[in-house]
């Protein structure tokens, strides 16, 4: 178990490698690294922030889905929120999850996303969303707080605190799958739940036949998880489009 609870299961580093070439590119802020990809009129001005999985910025997966963001016309950036730690593609017998998470908590993830925000704000980004996936969620949520993110989406997250559900105060969407053993129905329901009382518009979607992961490292050759995969990725683009649109009012603001 990490610094802030979280575990990892197994399920968070499996899963298949996709197919493709990422045509991104790599710089760095504040000593670590990013992956972004510009879209089609090269404009700054409605940005996505990937907050990845466990397997990391550089992982081909990673590298598709900011791709992909950034073809629907958002600027993409993911920062490795890792610092060149992230999980490797093929976990050796060696690999100790909790001693890895101790290395990963909030005090050494925050200060990468803030720096990330803070300069993606200072050269023009006018609405900054945020897409987390498993690991990656929790950050999300925790940027949905004071502003800092427009909108958020995230895809089974491993973890959440009650705390992040309720205090959020930007529109938030939510993927998960019907056999996640990570995100169970139980913490669908609660996180549901907590969402209802912030009075801040959500979505809650699940999918069938679908694990942890799938948003992500789905199995190209089983359609139902194909598109779950292509649906939950979908769903993100048009909540990010139509919170841009409407200017991410709702009431209560």
């Amino acid at each position: 178990m990490g610094p802030d609870g979280e575990t990892i299961s197994p399920c968070c580093t499996t899963g298949h490698l996709h197919e493709g070439h990422p045509t991104g590119s790599y710089r760095y802020i504040d000593g670590f690294q990013v992956y972004y990809k510009r879209p089609p009129n090269n404009s700054s001005e409605n940005a996505v922030i990937l907050f990845t999985d466990a397997m990391g910025h550089a992982y081909r997966n990673n590298r598709l889905l900011a791709d992909n963001f950034a073809a629907n016309g958002f600027f993409v950036v993911m920062p490795d929120l890792f610092r060149g730690d992230a999980v490797p593609d093929i976990v050796s017998a060696g690999f100790s999850a909790s001693k890895w998470l101790m290395s990963h908590g909030s005090q050494q993830t925050e200060p990468i996303v803030r720096a990330v925000i803070e300069e993606m704000r200072k050269h023009g980004c006018r609405f900054v969303a945020g897409a987390g996936y498993c690991f990656g969620a929790k950050y999300v949520m925790r940027y949905l707080q004071d502003g800092a993110l427009d909108a958020g989406f995230i895809a089974h997250p491993n973890w959440f605190d009650s705390d992040d559900a309720l205090c959020i105060k930007k529109p938030l969407c939510v993927v998960a799958g019907e056999n996640d053993e990570v995100f169970t129905g139980q913490h669908r329901r609660q996180m549901e739940k907590l969402l209802k009382t912030t009075g801040v518009p959500y979505q809650m979607t699940v999918y069938s036949g679908v694990q942890h992961g799938f948003a992500v490292r789905c199995d190209p050759k089983k359609a139902t998880e194909v598109f779950a995969k292509e649906q939950a990725f979908n769903q993100a683009i048009q909540w990010f489009k139509f919170h841009l649109k409407t200017g991410t009012r709702f009431v209560g603001q």
